[in-house]
């Protein structure tokens, strides 16, 4: 029997933890969480996604502050002699302390294939960048910043259409299957770890507001890859207000083989130019579509200002958008 101490907070980290409490050679000895956030009407006291999958299963669940300045969470942490602490996406550095703690050490579950994408936003940078192949990787944890030896991946293959919400999801089952894996076959000394190449590192950094714009000289697959990477969150600017691009669709010929049979109404548009920022076309029953630095990009679905999300060609009847209008701010 394993006996695990599990580091999570988010709902990406859940499927991991369920996996393993699932698992019959596994014992859950308890859950690190961050602590409680006031949200909502109220500042009512929301407990993390972990905690409440911890809850529901009668684990012993701590909340420090600030971990590696918590002399009781790390006394109780040392005194249950757990074989290894899996950790993801727990949002806290551990102490060179906690690290030597376990046994096994510190496993972490990791949304790249390192040693690419270290760092915090690796699966939203991954689309943004136009990767074809991302996955998950599991690695014993040092005090770098994700720069341990690596033990186990898997690989996710992306294609032009999926959004970093949908992904997550995706890799959040890949990577709890993984990191089941990954402790059982640590514990029996199947798995030699394997060090990272530095050469070979990327970096993820976190998430500016300022990350959410739109640029319309950038080019069409560029924007794209900008908008499902950082979904739901992209803006420009529409008539002087907001207008967030939820969905949009790179109109151009490297693009027309990944296209799926509803898309192909849009090729004949090749031929629309005009201004950057400007509305080139409206492709019926799809939305209007902007001239960008190089190509077009069919604004699929959006969300205006104040308003609930809506198809491209529902906003164009909705403000009568025509051609000619401009989409810089």
């Amino acid at each position: 029997m394993v006996k695990v101490v599990f580091f999570g907070t988010p709902q990406f980290a859940v499927p991991h933890l369920e996996a393993l409490l699932a698992h019959p050679d596994i014992e859950v000895l308890g859950v690190v969480t961050q602590p409680d956030k006031r949200r909502g009407r109220g500042s009512q006291l929301i407990p993390s996604a972990v905690k409440k999958v911890a809850i529901a299963h009668n684990l012993p669940v701590w909340q420090p502050k600030r971990i590696k300045k918590d002399p009781e969470t790390l006394a109780m942490l040392e005194n249950l002699q757990a074989d290894v602490f899996a950790v993801v996406a727990y949002g806290q550095l551990l102490s060179s302390q906690i690290l030597q703690m376990p046994r096994l050490g510190c496993v972490n579950g990791h949304g790249s294939l390192l040693p690419k994408y270290r760092g915090a936003a690796p699966i939203q940078w991954s689309l943004v960048d136009g990767e074809t192949v991302t996955g998950m990787t599991t690695m014993l944890m040092d005090e770098g910043m994700d720069t341990g030896a690596m033990l186990l991946k898997s690989e996710i293959p992306l294609d032009l259409w999926i959004n970093a919400q949908d992904l997550a999801v995706q890799m959040a089952r890949s990577g709890a299957a993984l990191l089941t894996e990954t402790l059982i076959k640590l514990a029996r000394g199947s798995i030699v770890p394997t060090p990272q190449d530095p050469d070979q590192a990327t970096y993820a950094p976190l998430i500016k507001k300022e990350d959410f714009s739109l640029d319309w000289q950038k080019g069409a697959i560029a924007l794209h890859n900008q908008v499902r990477g950082f979904y739901p969150n992209c803006v420009t600017t529409c008539r002087d207000k907001p207008l967030k691009a939820l969905e949009t669709v790179p109109i151009v010929p490297e693009c027309f083989d990944q296209y799926p049979p509803e898309y192909e109404p849009l090729k004949p548009l090749i031929g629309s130019t005009g201004k950057v920022g400007e509305i080139v076309a409206i492709a019926k029953k799809f939305g209007p579509v902007i001239q960008t630095g190089d190509g077009l990009l069919l604004l699929k679905q959006v969300q205006p200002s104040g308003k609930k999300p809506q198809s491209g060609w529902d906003v164009v009847n909705g403000l009568r958008l025509d051609i000619g209008e401009s989409l810089l701010s």
